[in-house]
């Protein structure tokens, strides 16, 4: 045969969609590790025809899976950002949707023992050498589908799985608050603005709407429309990722370090229109708004690692984020509404700024399991 296999799941993971693998199945890593999940997800390619990703951020996305390495760790879980458009495997963050596929799909394969019920799994998650929990419910002797739990940006309902990220603080950078400041000047091509970095789960870099000209509550089509805009946002992210000590420059951060920090702006509670379910979000139902950008245009939703920094961001006195919910002691529950809905974060943070809490709920789903075939000729 001119091709050769290897054993992969695609998982419907909160609100992404990735490529699941076994560490074992895969060579070191490595340039040779990262051609063939280039091949696998058919990139680089605008429409990744020539493999199973989805030709989206969202659905270009890779789990790594491996038992446990360090003490304490049930399983090992490895994240990439495969470029849609680039020759390029991105290592550099975690991806708090996918995550939520990690518990589900190492039960599912028997990498963790697992018993009836309620299941806690211990992640060691090797990109930000951080420790996460998930919970999982087992019925015979699989990770449980079916359930009540509803998220935004995903049709039903389904079992839920949650995240606890408490453990995540400084997953980037080694520091809560890279720059030691809650809130810092950036120097940008149109001036000034104040931008908060936190670091829980993955680096966000916090501005508010009005700064980058924006109402904060813009559709998808209104900001990946804009240029101009997109092109002012990724000097932001650029300039913080600097700041940050994750790149050396502009370019670098670009090319090197395309998917983290990500950028969020934000805003007061207040209403916005969803057209694709043609509904309305009541400013009640949230207790801010966020727009974040997540490999230089808008996600569709909120990414489960953005949640629990913007939940942990609002605990902590004088950041941008806790600045607009106009509260010196918000509550343990921090409602966000995106672009689809609605995603809350339960979180808690001492006077120390130690994180005490980082959870969220999301579902997870096996959708497809078999092999990915890949053409000889391309490794020869």
């Amino acid at each position: 045969m001119d091709q050769f296999r290897i054993p992969c799941v695609i998982m419907r993971a909160g609100t992404s969609k990735g490529i699941f693998l076994k560490e074992n199945d895969l060579p070191a890593p490595g340039p040779e590790r990262d051609k063939i999940i280039l091949s696998i997800f058919g990139s680089p390619d605008k429409r990744q025809i020539d493999g199973l990703a989805g030709a989206d951020p969202l659905t270009s996305k890779l789990a790594v899976i491996g038992p446990g390495s360090v003490p304490g760790a049930d399983v090992d879980y490895t994240f990439a950002q495969v470029s849609i458009t680039d020759a390029k495997v991105d290592w550099n963050g975690n991806c708090g949707n996918i995550s939520s596929g990690v518990a589900p799909f190492a039960i599912d394969e028997s990498i963790v023992r697992c018993h009836e019920g309620l299941n806690e799994v211990t992640i060691w998650q090797t990109n930000t050498k951080k420790m996460m929990k998930s919970y999982v419910q087992v019925e015979n002797g699989k990770a449980k589908v079916t359930g009540d739990a509803e998220i935004a940006g995903v049709p039903g309902t389904a079992a839920p799985v949650q995240m606890d990220m408490s453990g995540t603080a400084g997953a980037a950078t080694g520091k809560l608050l890279p720059t030691g400041n809650v809130v810092d000047v950036i120097e940008t091509s149109r001036g000034p603005i104040e931008a908060s970095i936190v670091d829980c789960a993955n680096p966000v870099i916090f501005v508010r709407a009005e700064s980058v000209g924006m109402k904060g509550t813009e559709s998808q089509e209104e900001i990946d429309g804009d240029a101009d805009l997109l092109k002012y946002l990724e000097e932001i992210r650029g300039i913080a990722c600097v700041k940050c000590g994750m790149a050396k420059d502009l370019e670098d951060a670009t090319k090197n370090s395309p998917a983290f920090p990500m950028v969020a702006f934000i805003t007061e509670a207040q209403d916005y229109y969803y057209p694709p379910e043609k509904k309305t979000i009541k400013k009640e139902e949230v207790d801010l708004v966020s727009r974040l950008m997540f490999m230089q245009v808008l996600h569709k939703t909120y990414a489960g690692t953005a949640t629990v920094c913007t939940g942990v961001a609002a605990k902590i006195k004088g950041t941008l984020v806790n600045q607009v919910l106009h509260s010196d002691d918000p509550a343990e529950l921090v409602r966000i509404g995106h672009p689809a809905g609605v995603i809350p974060c339960y979180s808690e943070v001492d006077e120390s700024n130690n994180v005490k809490k980082a959870a969220i709920v999301r579902t997870a789903r096996r959708l497809m399991e078999g092999y990915a075939l890949l053409e000889k000729a391309r490794f020869e």
